[in-house]
C-alpha cells in the first residue's frame, strides 16, 4: 500500500507534466532555480568540512533547526499549494493507518521542497566526514531530521485542516504570507546584521538548541566528532522520542480527520443591501465596475496587489539606507502604476467559469473592459498621485514632479488599455477562485510567461515618448520637457487607454465563447 501511494503521487506529477510541453518548461525553470539554491547550500556544507568543529557544529545545528521550524510554520499559510495526496480524499478507503501514515510521510518527500531538504540534509555527511562514526552519525541525524520536518508539517496541516477549510482563514493567511515575502530582503539583511553583531552568542545558542527537538538530530555528528558520546546518545533519544510523539499526534489527528472531514460550506447570511452595486451607475459598465471592486476587496488574488503596494516604500527606503542614496524612491509612482495596471491583464482567467455571467447577460465587450479598468483606476490613480507628490516633498525636487508624474500616468493609463487587450485575447493559468494565490495549477506555464513578458515589452514600447521626454529633461535641465511629459502622459495615455478598451471590447465580443472554453479547462 505504501508503494501504491508513492506511485500515485508520482503518477499525478507525471500526468501534470504531460499536459503540455510549456508546463514542463515552466517546471524546469522552477527546478533550475531551486537547484541553484540547493547547490549553494551543499557547497557551503562541503566547505564546512575544513572549518573548525565549533563553526561546523554551530552552522549545521542552527541551519537544521531553522529547516525544521520552517516545515512547521510554512504549511499554515501554504498548505493549499499541493493537495495531490490530501488525506480527506482517502476518507472512503479502508487503508490501514500504519500504511497510510508511511505512504503520506514518504509522499511528502516527492516534490521540490522535500527533495531539496533531503539533498541538503545528506550533505551534512560530507561536513562530518572526519571519521567513520561522525559520518554515520551525520547520516542517521539527517534521516531523523528530514523525517521530523515532514511529520511536523503533516501534524500542522492536519491539525489546522478544519481551520484551513475556512475561506476567511485562507484569504487572511495568504495575504499575511505576502508581507514577509515582499520584505524578504530587509528581513534577511536585518537577520544578517544581528548575527554579525552577536556572533559570540551563536555557539551557545546552538548548544542550547541541540537539546531540543529542533536541533537534536543535527547535533549527533558534532557530538560524536568531539568525543561527547553520552551527549550524542541522549540527543538521539530526544530525536527518536520527538519523532515518535509527532507521529502519534499525527495518527490521532488523522483518525479524527478521516472520520469527521472538515466542512468547507459557508454560513447562511441574510439578504442585505446591494452595496457597491447600488452605489455605482446602473449601467453595464457600472455593474462590471462594482463587481470588479468587490473582487479587489474580497479576493486575495487581487487584494494581494493592494498589500504589496504599501510595502514598496519600505523596500526602496531600506535600499536607500544601505547605499545612502534614496533616489530609488523616485521609482515608487511608476512602479506602482505598472503593478496595478498590469494586474488586470488576467482578469478573464481569474473569473474562471464565472465569466459565463458576462456572456449570458449580453454585456458588450467595451462595457466589460471599461468597467474592469475603471475599478482598478479607483485604487491606482490615487496611489500614483500620492507617491509622486510624496517623493517630490521628500526630496524637495518639485521642479521634476511634472515629468515624473507624466511618466507614471502614462504607464498607468497605457497599461490599463494594454491589459484590457491582453485579457481579452489570451488566458493564462492562475489559481482558481477560493485557492491560495500561491497555488500552482497545471497549465501552459511557459505560454503564460511568454504572454506576460511580451505584454510588458509592448508596454515599454508604448511609453517610450514619456520616457524620452523625461530623459530630455534630465539631460537638459529644461523644465518645459517635464510639463510636456505631463501633457503627453495624460493625453497620449488616455488615448491609448480608450483605444485598448475599444480593441479589447471587439476581441471580447468575437472571442467570448472561446475564452469561456479556455478558462473552463482550469477547474
Amino acid at each position: 500500500m505504501v508503494a501504491h501511494l508513492l506511485r500515485l503521487k508520482l503518477t499525478l506529477l507525471r500526468n501534470g507534466l504531460r499536459r503540455s510541453r510549456w508546463q514542463l518548461v515552466g517546471i524546469a525553470i522552477a527546478g533550475l532555480y531551486a537547484l541553484g539554491v540547493v547547490a549553494t547550500l551543499i557547497l557551503a556544507l562541503v566547505l564546512l568540512r575544513n572549518a573548525s568543529q565549533e563553526i561546523a557544529y554551530t552552522a549545521v545545528v542552527l541551519g537544521g533547526a531553522a529547516a525544521v521550524a520552517g516545515w512547521g510554520v510554512v504549511p499554515l499559510v501554504a498548505s493549499a499549494t499541493d493537495m495531490t495526496l490530501d488525506p480527506a480524499r482517502f476518507t472512503t478507503f479502508a487503508i490501514p493507518m500504519p500504511q497510510l501514515l508511511a505512504g503520506l510521510a514518504l509522499g511528502g518527500l516527492i516534490g521540490i521542497p522535500g527533495l531539496a531538504t533531503l539533498l541538503v540534509a545528506l550533505s551534512t555527511v560530507v561536513t562530518w566526514s572526519r571519521g567513520v562514526l561522525p559520518a554515520l552519525s551525520a547520516l542517521l541525524g539527517a534521516c531523523l531530521g528530514v523525517l521530523t520536518c515532514v511529520v511536523l508539517a503533516k501534524v500542522t496541516t492536519t491539525a489546522t485542516a478544519s481551520l484551513a477549510a475556512s475561506r476567511r482563514f485562507k484569504d487572511t493567511s495568504s495575504i499575511a504570507f505576502m508581507v514577509p515575502l515582499v520584505l524578504l530582503g530587509p528581513i534577511v539583511a536585518a537577520v544578517g546584521r544581528g548575527i554579525s553583531a552577536s556572533a559570540a552568542f551563536l555557539p551557545d545558542f546552538a548548544r542550547t538548541l541541540s537539546w531540543t527537538p529542533l536541533g537534536a538530530p543535527w547535533a549527533l555528528a558534532g557530538d560524536v566528532a568531539a568525543g561527547r558520546a553520552g551527549a550524542a546518545v541522549l540527543k538521539l533519544l530526544v530525536s527518536l522520542a520527538s519523532l515518535a510523539a509527532l507521529a502519534w499526534c499525527w495518527k490521532l489527528l488523522l483518525e479524527r480527520a478521516l472520520v469527521t472531514p472538515p466542512y468547507a460550506g459557508g454560513a447562511k447570511r441574510k439578504g442585505s443591501r446591494l452595496g457597491l452595486l447600488g452605489v455605482l451607475p446602473a449601467t453595464p459598465a457600472g455593474a462590471v465596475m462594482a463587481r470588479s471592486l468587490i473582487y479587489w476587496l474580497r479576493d486575495p488574488r487581487y487584494s494581494g496587489s493592494l498589500v504589496v503596494i504599501p510595502l514598496l516604500p519600505v523596500v526602496l527606503a531600506f535600499q536607500g539606507t544601505q547605499t545612502g542614496n534614496y533616489g530609488s524612491l523616485a521609482l515608487l509612482a511608476p512602479l506602482s502604476a505598472f503593478i496595478l495596471a498590469w494586474s488586470i491583464s488576467a482578469d478573464v482567467s481569474y473569473d474562471n467559469t464565472a465569466f459565463a455571467l458576462h456572456l449570458a447577460t449580453g454585456v458588450s465587450g467595451v462595457a466589460d473592459r471599461l468597467g474592469r479598468a475603471l475599478a482598478c483606476m479607483v485604487f491606482a490613480l490615487p496611489v500614483v498621485l500620492v507617491f509622486a507628490v510624496g517623493y517630490a516633498a521628500f526630496s524637495h525636487e518639485w521642479a521634476a514632479l511634472p515629468g515624473r508624474l507624466g511618466l507614471s500616468l502614462g504607464i498607468l493609463f497605457t497599461g490599463l488599455g494594454l491589459s484590457s487587450v491582453v485579457s481579452a485575447r489570451y488566458t493564462v493559468t492562475v489559481p482558481l477562485p477560493g485557492d491560495s494565490p500561491f497555488k500552482k495549477p497545471p497549465g501552459n506555464v511557459g505560454q503564460t510567461l511568454a504572454v506576460q513578458f511580451l505584454g510588458m515589452a509592448v508596454l515599454g514600447v508604448l511609453v517610450l515618448p514619456e520616457a524620452a521626454l523625461l530623459l530630455a529633461e534630465a539631460l537638459t535641465g529644461n523644465a518645459l520637457f517635464g510639463w510636456l511629459n505631463l501633457a503627453a502622459g495624460s493625453v497620449l495615455g488616455l488615448a491609448l487607454f480608450l483605444a485598448g478598451v475599444r480593441l479589447g471590447g471587439r476581441w471580447l465580443d468575437a472571442r467570448g465563447p472561446d475564452l469561456l472554453a479556455q478558462v473552463s479547462i482550469n477547474r
